[in-house]
C-alpha cells in the first residue's frame, strides 16, 4: 500500500515550487504560495493538499485543491465536487474565500473506475487538472517529477533503469540537485518495510547517498525514531511489571494494561518510585494519582 498522502506532504510541504512544472498550462510562477493539508474538523474531512497564493494575490491567482487517488473508487467523482465544495465553505467563514481555484487530481488515469461523471460533468470539465502517472496515460514531455511519481506504479524489474533515465532528464531543470532526495521518497513511500539494500538497488542510489538524503532522514529516520521509542517504552513497561510483581504481588489485568499505557517518562518515574513500595495498595495509590 502506498502511503500517498505522506509521500505528497513531503513533496510539496516546504517547496511549493516543485508543483509548477505540472501546472504550466494554470500557472506562469509560484512565487509566495503556501501548501498546507487542511482539515474540515466539523464534517471529518482532510484534504490531501491545498496551494494558496500570497493572500494579496487570492483575487488574481488561482488556489490549488490536490487531491491523490491511486486506486479505483466508484464514489470518487462525488466525493471530489463534494470536498472541494467544503473546503470553498471552510476558506470562506475562515476569512480567505478563494475566488479563483482549480482542483489537481494525481491518479494512474481519469479513466479508473471513479463512478459515473455525468452528475459532476461541468466540474470536472472546468475545474479539474489531471496529473496522471500510469506508463499509458504519461505525456512523452512529461516532467521529471511526473515520471519519478510514475515510479509508484511501474514493475519493480524496471524501477533501475527508469530511475536512471529521470535523473538525466532532470539534469538540465531546477530539480537535479533534488532528483535523488524525491527518488528516494518515492520508493519508500512504496517499498515500506523493504531493506534500504533493496530500495537502493531499485533507485540506482548508493547507500552513502541514500543514508545521507533528505528522504531518508525525514521519513525513515522519522519512523525508526517512533520505533526505537516505541521499544524503549514496552521494555520499560515490561521490567515495571517484573519488579512490582515481587514487590507488590500479582498485579490485576487492570493495573496490568494501566502500566503499559504509559507513556516512558512516567514509567520511568514507577520504576524509581516503585522501590519503595510495601504492597499493592502503595501501586494502586500511585496509579490513582496519576489518573487524576
Amino acid at each position: 500500500m502506498v502511503a500517498s498522502d505522506k509521500l505528497f506532504f513531503w513533496l510539496f510541504q516546504e517547496r511549493t515550487e516543485r508543483l509548477l512544472p505540472l501546472v504550466t498550462s494554470l500557472l506562469a510562477d509560484m512565487e509566495g504560495y503556501t501548501f498546507t493539508a487542511p482539515v474540515i474538523k466539523e464534517r471529518e474531512v482532510r484534504i490531501d493538499g491545498l496551494f494558496l497564493p500570497p493572500p494579496e494575490q487570492l483575487y488574481d491567482k488561482p488556489a490549488l485543491i490536490m487531491e491523490a487517488q491511486m486506486a479505483a473508487k466508484p464514489d470518487f467523482f462525488l466525493r471530489l465536487y463534494n470536498e472541494s465544495s467544503l473546503l470553498l465553505w471552510h476558506q470562506h467563514r475562515q476569512g480567505q474565500p478563494l475566488r479563483y481555484w482549480r482542483v489537481l487530481v494525481i491518479c494512474p488515469s481519469r479513466y479508473l473506475n471513479f463512478g459515473d461523471p455525468l452528475p459532476v460533468a461541468e466540474f470536472l470539465r472546468e475545474r479539474v487538472h489531471w496529473i496522471e502517472l500510469a506508463p499509458e496515460r504519461m505525456p512523452p514531455f512529461a516532467p521529471p517529477l511526473q515520471k519519478a511519481l510514475g515510479l509508484l506504479l511501474l514493475p519493480e524489474q524496471q524501477l533501475p533503469a527508469s530511475s536512471a533515465a529521470i535523473r538525466r532528464q532532470a539534469d538540465s531543470t531546477p530539480m537535479a540537485a533534488e532528483m535523488d532526495d524525491v527518488i528516494a521518497a518515492i520508493l519508500l513511500s512504496r517499498f515500506n518495510g523493504r531493506s534500504i539494500t533493496d530500495i537502493c538497488a531499485m533507485g540506482g542510489i548508493t547507500l552513502d547517498d541514500f543514508t545521507s538524503s533528505v528522504a531518508y532522514k525525514e521519513i525513515f529516520g522519522r519512523g525508526l525514531e517512533e520505533g526505537q521509542q516505541q521499544g524503549r517504552q514496552a521494555e520499560a513497561a515490561a521490567m515495571s511489571l517484573r519488579l512490582l510483581q515481587r514487590r507488590c504481588g500479582p498485579l490485576s489485568t487492570e493495573q496490568q494494561s494501566q502500566i503499559q499505557a504509559l507513556p516512558l517518562a512516567e514509567l520511568e518515574a514507577l520504576a524509581e518510585a516503585l522501590l519503595d513500595f510495601q504492597g499493592a495498595a502503595e501501586l494502586t495509590a500511585w496509579l490513582s494519582q496519576r489518573q487524576g
